[in-house]
């Protein structure tokens, strides 16, 4: 069988463009997620087979330039001028053209093997735009095909194109960029100079990024070439004179106006169809007074629609694992190895199946389509007022609303605040927030044995400590909140394919990584049990967790393996007592109590390492040890304050 070739594609563009559709419907479950060497910035990658090539994608983190304002922007040049990609699909927004073509232009000065995907040619034509796609191939002179993700549309014509670059070689010859002529003239004079050294860059990009006086580029060349260096300096000094303005705001302007008559030339605009709809709906979900009503009311129908949904599926579940129970006894008999194994590994596993999976499954669908349809971005803007009084802005609402999910990718976006402060602000509270673990727990235990309004009340104080604690770390840490620049996608219909697909990913890296940890954990609890260890563990724990927060003994231990993942608390409780009934071992008080702490005390081990790779162990250390002794402070309150009714 003849071996697959292989290539390299690199997704490049703005966000919200429909980067990650096309990853994953170009890479369906074979991708994963890692960091740039030596950097923080995520990267995803993933791998197709398609007419004998074997392909690898790399989605580039979404960005507006290539410049060096961020990290994000400085590794994704590097990698498409270093990594050398065969192909770099440029995926534009075809409702918000002009804007989009500002990034393009300075892929096509990076001399990077483009080929353009027209992407959302349906939410355009709702809107009224329509973009000649074969114009604009011929004006830019690099492929132009248009797709729309979501439904899967134009992907083979766009993977058929990229195998004709890439391997076939089809000659793409992009039209040259130029500037207005006091800027090119002086472009050309540099470029005289750059292309006599050797960089992994082009020598007239080379020239344009030293004239805007681009930090990287800079450093670079003045290891090689200090003459290089001064002779830009003076060449964009020239172009501040006659402009009065800075050459990199002069340059800038001038792809500005490149990318208005492109977009002029290569689409006209009709009658929108859809467009007054979704400006209808921003009128209210946006509105300053009824878009909070809005917000909360679905916050609040989703924690419910979750709750009843895992009550009812979780019931099901215990049911049918009961029978199973009685069917083990039968046929293996009561005795230490069988008690051993029922006891330990595959109640483990049981308990992980009824207690846990039926509340996380939900949310992840419901987070998702909260992503796609755009609502998201809506509830960050109505959420800055708010979030400015903890020293952040808008955009910090996305890492806390990811916390519900899992508090370690939420940390991780926490990478799209602008500065340090605000960054290391969001990570705090971020790892405040319950994730769908300590769900389980607020909603398997007193959702479903005290009431699901006390598991209400549980969220509300949460959110409440999150924004005292957040507004305290404000002040510890001062400086003014930076104002929100968010841009707003087009409300959408999510796509049932996509939908299943992230829910899934995000469901697998749940059970791959909690699973394992959940059937060893039962298994050390149920030898520690059968071999009489747990007294003693318990005794010395006592003066905390019975004396102080009035919980049995038990559960010292179980918090202590919920650093290893919050649902092993319950999951791992329900082991130990042979039941998921909690309400005939914990009284409410003491369920409100345990699910309290597990609820503000650090996240998990994988939280921890995240905080250590994205703040260094010394922060990391500082917030785990806080939020450990600030749960119990508040766990041993509540128990004598709700002891006293």
């Amino acid at each position: 069988m003849p071996k697959e070739r292989g290539i390299t594609v690199a997704l490049a563009g703005n966000a919200n463009v429909g980067k990650s559709v096309i990853f994953n419907h170009l890479t369906g479950l074979h991708q994963h997620v890692g960091n740039y060497p030596g950097k923080t910035v995520e990267r995803k990658e993933g791998t197709l087979h398609f007419k004998g090539y074997t392909i690898d994608v790399f989605d580039l983190p979404g960005i507006y330039s290539l410049s060096t304002f961020s990290t994000e922007e400085l590794v994704s040049r590097e990698y498409i001028a270093a990594g050398c990609p065969d192909v770099v699909i440029n995926v534009v927004d075809a409702s918000v053209l002009e804007r989009n073509l500002f990034f393009t232009i300075q892929l096509i000065e990076l001399e990077a093997p483009v080929i353009i995907d027209l992407n959302q040619i349906d939410m355009a034509k709702n809107r009224g735009i329509i973009v000649d796609h074969e114009k604009l191939h011929k004006i830019l002179g690099i492929p132009v095909i248009p797709t729309v993700a979501t439904k899967g549309l134009g992907i083979d014509n766009l993977l058929d194109t990229m195998i004709s670059v890439a391997v076939k070689k089809k000659k793409i010859k992009p039209a040259r960029i130029l500037y207005g002529p006091e800027i090119e003239e002086r472009i050309q004079k540099l470029t005289s100079l750059t292309k006599n050294i050797d960089t992994k860059y082009p020598a007239r990009w080379v020239a344009i990024k030293l004239l805007e006086g681009d930090s990287e580029v800079t450093r670079m060349i003045s290891q090689l070439d200090s003459v290089i260096i001064n002779r830009a300096e003076l060449l964009a000094g020239e172009i501040e004179h006659i402009h009065g303005e800075p050459c990199s705001t002069v340059i800038a302007a001038e792809r500005y106006v490149i990318a208005n008559k492109l977009a002029e030339a290569s689409q006209h605009f009709e009658a929108p169809s859809k467009v007054a709809i979704a400006e209808r709906l921003d009128t209210v979900a946006l509105h300053k007074i009824f878009g909070y009503p809005i917000m909360l009311a679905l916050m609040l129908s989703i924690f419910l629609g979750i709750f009843t949904f895992g009550d009812l599926f979780s019931g099901f579940l215990n049911s049918l694992f009961e029978s199973a129970a009685m069917i083990y006894v039968t046929a293996f008999g009561i005795g230490l190895i069988p008690d051993l194994l029922w006891g330990g590994p595959i109640a483990g596993l049981i308990s992980g199946i009824t207690v846990a999976l039926p509340y996380i499954l939900p949310f992840y669908i419901v987070l998702t389509i909260l992503e796609d349809s755009g609502y998201l971005t809506r509830v960050a803007f109505l959420m800055d007022v708010i979030l400015h009084k903890m020293g952040l802005h808008g955009k910090a609402f996305i890492p806390l609303l990811l916390g519900f999910g899992c508090n370690v990718p939420a940390c991780l976006s926490c990478r799209i605040m602008e500065t340090h402060r605000e960054r290391l602000i969001a990570i705090f509270v971020t790892t405040l927030v319950p994730c769908a673990a300590t769900s389980v727990i607020i909603l398997g235990v007193v959702g479903k044995f005290v009431g699901i309004e006390w598991a209400l009340l549980l969220y509300g104080f949460n959110l409440l400590i999150i924004f005292l604690l957040g507004n305290l770390a404000f002040k510890v840490l001062p400086g003014e909140p930076m104002g929100l620049i968010m841009e707003m996608p087009p409300y959408r219909l999510p796509s049932l394919n996509v939908v299943a697909k992230k829910t899934w990913l995000r469901l697998k890296d749940f059970i791959f990584m909690a699973f394992p940890l959940i059937i060893v954990g039962s298994f050390i609890i149920k030898i520690l049990e059968v071999f009489g260890l747990l007294d003693p563990i318990g005794v010395a724990m006592s003066p905390v967790i019975v004396g102080w927060l009035g919980l049995p003994a038990v559960t010292g231990i179980l918090l202590i393996f919920g650093v290893l993942r919050k649902e092993l608390t319950v999951i791992m409780l329900a082991t130990l007592l042979g039941t998921t009934n909690f309400a005939a071992v914990l009284n409410p008080v003491q369920m409100i109590v345990f699910a309290l702490v597990a609820m503000l005390y650090i996240p998990c081990i994988a939280t921890i390492a995240a905080l250590v790779r994205e703040i260094g162990w010394r922060r990391a250390l500082y917030i785990t040890s806080f939020e450990i002794m600030f749960a119990m402070a508040i766990g041993g309150i509540a128990f004598r304050l709700l002891s006293l009714g």
